[in-house]
């Protein structure tokens, strides 16, 4: 998986890093196992102080999904989200919809481009595909106020 850097981003170096690994996980690039480059290894690479990928590697240690050891490096895990994440994650997507809402964005194109970008991601290995449909979940066929 090739990782990029927008240095001229709003979004801090190592947020940018964590965010590749994790799109990388959801689309099949990156896989349970997989290496990832050594700390040091992609500082260089990319021109930036050693803390800032040591960072965006503490953020994913933190979230589950590498695993760090001194000899072997950084190795891909993806561990099960613990109870609390779902109730976090469903806020900040809360939050992120909202944005495109009040930016007036209409409703039917949100929903297009969320069924887009769910459809680009890649199941786990060993996990059944999703269908997309849950029976307790409310139907995204109609958005109401």
């Amino acid at each position: 998986m090739l990782l990029y850097l927008r240095p001229d981003s709003d979004i801090p170096l190592y947020q940018q890093i964590r965010d590749q690994v994790v799109n990388g996980l959801a689309t099949g690039q990156l896989a349970p196992g997989d290496p990832l480059p050594p700390i040091r290894q992609l500082a260089a690479d990319f021109g930036v102080h050693f803390h800032t990928v040591n960072r965006a590697y503490d953020l994913l240690r933190q979230e589950g999904l590498i695993r760090l050891h001194r000899r072997t490096g950084a190795v891909v895990v993806c561990e099960p989200a613990p109870p609390a994440f779902r109730d976090a994650w469903r806020e900040r997507a809360r939050v992120l919809l909202a944005e495109a809402f009040v930016k007036g964005i209409p409703p039917e194109d949100i929903l297009a481009e969320c069924a887009e970008l769910l459809n680009s991601f890649v199941p786990p290995a060993g996990s059944a595909p999703s269908t997309g449909h849950s029976d307790s979940s409310p139907s995204t066929g109609g958005v109401s106020k």
